[in-house]
């Protein structure tokens, strides 16, 4: 009796080294797309990754995704995102990540928003986590969808959940943090689950073709 021979899963990079970001994503895109390999860059030979020197999350997106593309020859996914708080103008911005000058230190972030803020009264703490989501693949060229999830700063971080600013984020809408949601009911309003969301179609055009 031949064997049945099973289809090949196909494979999509996203390029982040971030176990939560990837996690998110996988939760997101898989069960719309079951026949799917979601890679992070963990799992890919090593190569040179770009800085994210651009002043916009699209741009950001973009060079995170191509470079992604140029190293593995898979179709690459790729997030820039961050919090932009409207009584520091929109920052920290693209600048999110590295606010405090270490990269990717959630503790001294946080601490240094907390700062920054202390003098804001209540009424006016209003801010957003926006998301651009570049998808670039070797034939297709590139797509971008954004998300934006729009709430208000706390004072104090509260939960332990999620990643980032979650912890001292409340959404519209909510009663609890980020920090204290669950993984799936983040997911269904959070910044970069709508633009997922948005991009799936486009993953599964280009996975289809």
């Amino acid at each position: 009796m031949t064997p049945v021979k099973r289809p090949e899963r196909r494979r999509v990079v996203l390029a982040t080294r971030n176990p939560k970001k990837l996690a998110e994503l996988r939760r997101i895109v898989e069960p719309q797309l079951p026949d799917i390999t979601v890679l992070g860059l963990d799992d890919v030979a090593p190569y040179d990754e770009p800085a994210e020197t651009e002043a916009t999350f699209v741009a950001n997106a973009l060079i995170k995704a191509s470079a992604a593309v140029a190293a593995t020859a898979l179709p690459a996914l790729a997030d820039d995102s961050g919090l932009c708080v409207d009584a520091l103008n929109g920052m920290p911005g693209v600048l999110s990540a590295r606010w405090s000058g270490r990269a990717k230190d959630d503790a001294a972030n946080n601490a240094l928003l907390l700062a920054q803020t202390v003098d804001v009264p209540d009424e006016r703490r209003s801010a957003q986590f926006r998301c651009a989501m570049a998808l670039v693949t070797p034939h297709d060229g590139e797509r971008v969808r954004t998300g934006v999830m729009r709430g208000r700063l706390l004072r104090e971080a509260v939960g332990d959940g999620g990643f980032g600013y979650d912890p001292l984020f409340v959404a519209d809408g909510q009663l609890l943090s980020n920090g204290e949601l669950s993984p799936a009911a983040k997911d269904a309003i959070s910044h970069r689950g709508e633009a997922l969301r948005a991009i799936v179609p486009d993953l599964v055009a280009v996975l289809a073709s």
